[in-house]
């Protein structure tokens, strides 16, 4: 049977190495779903997927993708979602995240199809005293911090409310903080790098979290479709990484002096508003806001055993993670190669 995999959000992130990742095998037939009018360079060489434009949000521009003859076998990559880090409120976030989402369970309760819906570490509920996080059937956007988390909660509940009522064959995958090659835009972490490899960042922070191949969040989403129980969710991690881990691969790759001014959190915070502003004014993500430094102090003991065990995820080196998208950066023209 003829395999069919939609992939939503597929200009972004994350949702572009899937894209590469399900072209691998010729046999699948790939559609992309994109935002009319939206940059979709991320996509260009991968000529061998189907473009298709529409907005999760409104339900009747899904109607052509979702258009797939029933002797072929459906999985839907629900991945398309507003990453939301800044401290003022932006009631779309809840409109593609929630909303969006709910219009996409639709069409696959029409089609009969899978979905492997791409939540986050975010909507997991918070341990204390670093115990280990695993996961949960329990989703409860009042337990979660900031606007993203809880609107990732709220959407991870109804997916698990589907299917327990429509029989919804889908399960929930929970990435990590994705890094990696292949950010044609500029996430915070992607910028993060951009900016050390540029000598434009002087000082970090103290804290960490738990970071992961963006390549490796996008096999293990393609083993849930094949291998990912109904009803079931999976941490998709890696292992946690200090700032200044981070920071020192960066420079040992470059060969660069490493960053030696670190500072408290608490400091951090106070400066955090003013960072907000200044990046807005540059038009670029902000590296550290309110939001992003709890993150950092926040219990990143994620346990990714259970995806290991059931969909065979595997994890790379994080230093070849950051090697890799140094040296992307680079071809890419966004960084530029040398000692300080």
């Amino acid at each position: 049977m003829k395999k069919v995999f939609i992939v939503t959000g597929a200009n972004g992130f994350l949702g572009n190495t899937i894209v590469r990742e399900l072209l691998k095998d010729k046999e699948n037939e790939v559609r992309a779903l994109v935002l009319p009018n939206d940059k979709i360079h991320s996509l260009d060489d991968c000529s061998d997927c189907k473009i298709y434009y529409g907005d999760v949000t409104k339900k009747e521009t899904l109607k052509e993708i979702f258009d797939v003859s029933s002797d072929s076998s459906l999985f839907v990559i629900h991945c398309a979602a507003i990453v939301y880090i800044k401290s003022k409120y932006n009631p779309y976030v809840y409109e593609v995240n929630v909303g969006g989402t709910k219009n996409v369970i639709e069409e696959v309760l029409k089609k009969n199809a899978k979905l492997v819906y791409v939540s986050s570490v975010h909507a997991i509920t918070e341990k204390k005293n670093n115990e280990v996080i695993v996961e949960t059937k329990d989703f409860d956007p009042n337990s979660v911090v900031g606007e993203y988390a809880k609107t990732k909660a709220e959407t991870a509940r109804y997916v698990l409310q589907m299917v327990k009522e429509k029989n919804l064959n889908a399960c929930i995958v929970h990435p990590s903080g994705i890094i990696g090659p292949y950010d044609f835009g500029s996430s915070h972490l992607t910028q993060l790098i951009i900016d050390v490899a540029n000598n434009k960042l002087k000082a970090g922070v103290t804290g960490g979290y738990d970071f992961v191949d963006v390549r490796d969040v996008a096999h293990g989403i393609l083993l849930a479709c094949t291998h990912g129980l109904q009803g079931e969710c999976y941490i998709l991690s890696n292992r946690y990484v200090t700032v200044r881990e981070l920071l020192d691969t960066i420079c040992e790759i470059q060969g660069k002096k490493k960053i030696k001014t670190f500072l408290p959190l608490g400091f951090a915070k106070a400066v955090a508003p003013l960072a907000e502003k200044y990046y807005a004014l540059l038009k670029q993500p902000p590296l550290y806001t309110k939001y992003s430094l709890y993150t950092l102090q926040s219990n990143a003991n994620f346990s990714n055993e259970k995806a290991k065990k059931e969909l065979g995820y595997t994890t790379r080196d994080f230093k070849e993670t950051i090697a890799d998208t140094v040296h992307w950066l680079e071809k890419m023209n966004r960084i530029h190669s040398g000692k300080n």
